[in-house]
């Protein structure tokens, strides 16, 4: 059955394990020629991407893990999370650690256990490769909603062309080693990070789903 936008966009999921299958080049050239066509205000096209593997993937792994071993905690370049989490969005946040915890049966007194898995964020759960999303910091508010649109489109042809991905915040918390290690300037602003290879399918990590608001909840309709 020939793949669907539909089936794509349902079919999409944080993958959060992969195969150690290398991606060719003239893959994430292809997906990124066409995920450039998403909308931006003016055309301004905000999207400055870093793709990442090899040595240099392992590089800039190994200095966020120092960071984050020796109890150095990050800080994006901008404020990712509300200050106070309040409901329904503290319970939706519960709820996902919950789920992708049993699904690696961490169990909630393991902090070990989940020091652990934390830590493989920074190593894009051992994916192949890496995309890191800059813009210059002379942009404002609308342009992280066109930076939005263009990293759904490369989640979403990352999907016709067999592979998974895991768009992480996580990767921008160490941004002034990711700009140091890459040659990036001040100028140039850390939006996030993305795991990008082939699934892991067998693995129970990438077995969770989380829920969906019903349309019902979330959507009115005036006439």
């Amino acid at each position: 059955m020939p793949l669907t936008l539909y089936s794509a966009v349902t079919q999409r999921h944080s993958v959060r394990a992969f195969l150690d299958t290398p991606v060719e080049e003239e893959i994430i050239r292809r997906i990124l020629k066409a995920a450039r066509h998403a909308p931006s205000g003016v055309n301004t096209q905000p999207w400055q991407v870093a793709v990442v593997s090899g040595a240099a993937k392992q590089r800039l792994q190994n200095a966020m893990l120092e960071k984050f071993q020796a109890g150095e905690h990050g800080k994006m370049d901008y404020a990712y999370y509300p200050d106070e989490w309040r409901a329904p969005y503290k319970q939706r946040r519960v709820e996902t650690g919950k789920r992708l915890y049993g699904a690696l049966q961490i169990e909630r007194q393991n902090k070990e256990g989940q020091k652990a898995q934390w830590a493989a964020n920074y190593r894009s759960f051992d994916a192949p490769v890496a995309l890191y999303f800059f813009m210059d910091r002379s942009l404002q508010t609308g342009s992280f909603l066109d930076y939005g649109m263009f990293i759904q489109n490369v989640m979403l042809l990352a999907i016709e062309e067999g592979l998974g991905t895991c768009p992480q915040g996580a990767l921008g918390e160490y941004p002034d080693i990711i700009r140091q290690e890459l040659g990036y300037g001040a100028d140039k602003l850390l939006v996030c990070g993305m795991a990008l290879g082939y699934e892991d399918q067998e693995h129970p990590v990438n077995q969770y789903r989380t829920d969906r608001e019903s349309v019902e909840d979330f959507t009115h309709f005036f006439d």
